[in-house]
């Protein structure tokens, strides 16, 4: 068995990309997505599915590693924001070499914090120092940097 990717369901799909791309390092991964057909339909139990998008590979494994899917399909729901305590899924984390460098990159950017970087010694474990932020559309995302 092998992780292989997390998606995300974007507004604007290209402008999501260059934030992950401009603030994280992930890299795109050829060629753009433009999906759409009786196959997509079945698949994704959409009637009339169609999509488009990319893969960007996310830092830290090499070519081979796992990626970040950010797609748009032309048509989406309305949806509720995530939020740091509803069930599900909610963030993704990126490692960091320095956080307060990467927290201004997200802000300037278009993301948000959610909250403040804090620091705390995990027993057995190490120190760790993180912050929850968000992208420009919403979606969750932890910095952290561990000692």
């Amino acid at each position: 068995m092998k992780y292989v990717h997390t998606n995300i369901i974007s507004r604007n799909w290209r402008k999501l990309a260059q934030f992950y791309i401009d603030v994280f390092d992930c890299t795109p991964v050829p060629p753009e997505r433009k999906l759409s057909g009786e196959w997509l339909e079945r698949g994704t139990g959409l009637q009339g599915a169609e999509l488009q998008g990319a893969h960007l590979r996310l830092p830290g494994y090499g070519n081979k590693g796992p990626t970040l899917e950010i797609f748009q399909y032309k048509k989406h729901k309305r949806g509720i924001n995530p939020a740091v305590n509803r069930p599900g899924f909610t963030h993704i984390a990126f490692r960091v070499v320095d956080m307060k460098e990467t927290l201004q990159k997200v802000i300037s950017s278009g993301g948000k914090a959610l909250g403040k970087i804090v620091t705390k010694e995990i027993e057995g474990t190490g120190t760790i120092s993180f912050v929850y932020t968000t992208d420009p559309e919403g979606n969750i995302i932890e910095i952290q940097k561990w000692e």
